[in-house]
């Protein structure tokens, strides 16, 4: 593994070490009424994490194999990250199924992480038009990521009450 990597792998890991039990013992009513800025639910918004490990996953790989610059589409685009929640349906998904795949998918990309080629690490990705993210770049992004969504879980527990 690559070193510089392994605070990312260790802080996601620790974080879903923490946070796998408090999000399954939330209650039924908390997870499916509250709502954040982007009027999302914690289910909704543990599904946007879920389609983010399996997106980046999907990225992480293509850019050991394609050609750099990487066309790939953002999902979290244009309000697209949004379609793919309501496309799932996440507000009706079992809540345990949920917080399994989120937890495997979550693994699953570390291992990924861990696997990494040195040599592909500037290799690109156009993030848009205009900008383009490295592997390594985005690899480093992940971790902040994830915190950002379960900081905002944290806040809607913690509101009003």
């Amino acid at each position: 593994m690559i070193k510089e990597f392994e605070p990312i792998t260790e802080g996601v890991l620790n974080l879903m070490n923490e946070w796998e039990s408090k999000l399954l013992n939330l209650d039924k009513e908390l997870i499916i009424t509250r709502r954040n800025r982007q009027n999302r639910t914690i289910k909704q918004i543990v599904g946007h994490m879920i389609d983010s490990a399996s997106n980046n996953t999907h990225r992480f790989v293509h850019m050991h194999y394609r050609p750099s610059p990487l066309r790939f589409p953002n999902y979290a685009a244009n309000g697209n990250n949004d379609r793919w929640i309501a496309i799932q349906n996440y507000q009706d998904e079992n809540w345990v199924d949920m917080i399994n795949l989120w937890k495997y998918s979550n693994l699953h990309i570390l291992h990924v992480i861990k696997n990494v080629d040195s040599s592909k690490l500037e290799n690109e990705w156009h993030y848009s038009e205009d900008r383009l993210i490295s592997l390594k770049a985005g690899i480093i992004d992940y971790l902040r990521h994830f915190k950002l969504h379960l900081d905002e879980i944290d806040e809607l527990i913690k509101a009003n009450g």
